[in-house]
């Protein structure tokens, strides 16, 4: 991939919704891990925790771009993305009240870190496929995204809220990073280089799978609220 073509360009917006799409739990603990801190530090422990917390996110994504060379582990990377991309759909989002508010600037800026650290291992391996191992990418889309992130995620999600065919895309766009790893897989290449046509079904199939399988999940999801609602 030579920089800055057409195709470098579409792998980095690419990687930077991704981001976005995965990013709202972390917004979520940014937000509580600070919230008890006066005013004037806020600032400071959501800047400083995650220029802490963006660091270990391109070491860890870099680790795993190293790792994704190694054989089949690029079609274990693909599964799990396939599983990230449902759980995407499927979750109606968890509570997080174990994450505790610090009391001191260091406190939230550590909270912030091990908390966004223990929570972006589905952005580290969507990020790492689809930058479809070029480090550079990697790198440039992680310092557009993280400030976003920081400073715009309150409007993201209320965007997602508002036009939940946002998610659906995102869902699609993880469903074809997985396949698309996995169809790169070294052992499998070969195979799917000599019928390309196995290969585009086997990537509508999965990004397909994945949106059914995820509206499934969330249809029963929302009828047994509502039945619940129904019952109190």
């Amino acid at each position: 991939m030579e920089l800055f073509s057409a195709v470098f360009w579409l792998a980095l917006v690419k990687i930077v919704f991704i981001d976005l799409m995965l990013a709202g739990d972390n917004a979520i603990v940014i937000g509580l891990a600070a919230r008890n801190l006066h005013p004037s530090v806020q600032k400071k422990a959501i800047l400083y925790g995650t220029a802490g917390a963006l660091v270990i996110r391109i070491v860890a994504t870099v680790v795993v771009l190293w790792l994704l060379k190694v054989p089949w582990l690029l079609l274990v990377g693909g599964v799990l993305l396939i599983w990230i991309a449902y759980k995407l759909l499927a979750d109606q989002g968890e509570e997080h009240s174990d994450v505790k508010a610090g009391s001191s600037l260091w406190v939230a800026v550590r909270t912030i870190v091990i908390a966004d650290a223990a929570m972006g291992l589905d952005n580290v391996i969507a990020v790492a496929g689809a930058a479809e191992q070029h480090l550079v990418l990697v790198i440039i889309g992680l310092l557009i995204s993280v400030p976003i992130i920081v400073w715009g995620s309150t409007l993201f999600i209320k965007l997602i809220n508002h036009f939940p065919w946002i998610i659906y895309l995102g869902a699609i766009v993880l469903g074809y990073t997985a396949s698309h790893m996995i169809t790169e897989e070294r052992r499998l290449s070969p195979f799917f280089t000599e019928h390309p046509a196995l290969r585009i079904l086997f990537i509508v199939l999965v990004v397909a799978g994945v949106v059914f399988a995820g509206y499934r999940k969330r249809s029963s999801s929302r009828q047994g609220g509502e039945h619940q609602r129904s019952y109190s």
